[in-house]
């Protein structure tokens, strides 16, 4: 009776992890071994901040959860893994990264943007991109520039003409 109730337990911890990554854009794996407790709750607390969580799971169960999707990761199902599950692309990714320049004892391992696997060199290159509201400061910044140079011009030719 008790193997059964344990199964159980294991099954809904794979039914809630696959969920987890069905629900969730960005999954970002990493190794958070060394951390203290105060660096691992002030992850999760700028974490929280974007509408992300950080869960650890064992790694048997998150193979799992992974082969059940059809992901082959592996490589991040190895060691001590933590999971970011996030509702963007980016805001987890660029938290993670500068807390691991912040704390060299973070290591992300990989993850999983868009329901694809994407390897590290992808998720460096995400973490370097700016913020939602960075990239519509720039347009609009690129935008107003096309009217202020054609006011300073007609002001110029007006100048002229007088």
């Amino acid at each position: 009776m008790a193997n059964e109730k344990i199964l159980e337990k294991k099954q809904n911890v794979v039914r809630e992890i696959t969920e987890k990554i069905n629900d969730s854009t960005s999954i970002i794996f990493f190794d958070y071994l060394g951390l203290k407790d105060e660096e691992i709750t002030k992850l999760r607390r700028k974490l929280k901040e974007c509408n992300s969580e950080i869960r650890v799971y064992k790694n048997t169960l998150t193979k799992r959860a992974l082969d059940s999707l059809n992901f082959e990761m592996k490589e991040c199902v190895v060691g001590p893994s933590a999971i970011a599950f996030a509702k963007d692309e980016i805001s987890a990714i660029k938290i993670l990264k500068a807390f691991s320049k912040e704390n060299e004892t973070l290591k992300i391992k990989g993850g999983i943007i868009d329901k694809k696997i994407t390897d590290l060199i992808t998720l460096d290159k995400l973490s370097s991109i700016p913020s939602r509201e960075g990239l519509l400061t720039m347009l609009a910044v690129g935008m107003m520039s096309i009217p202020r140079e054609l006011s300073i011009g007609l002001s110029i030719y007006m100048k002229e003409k007088n």
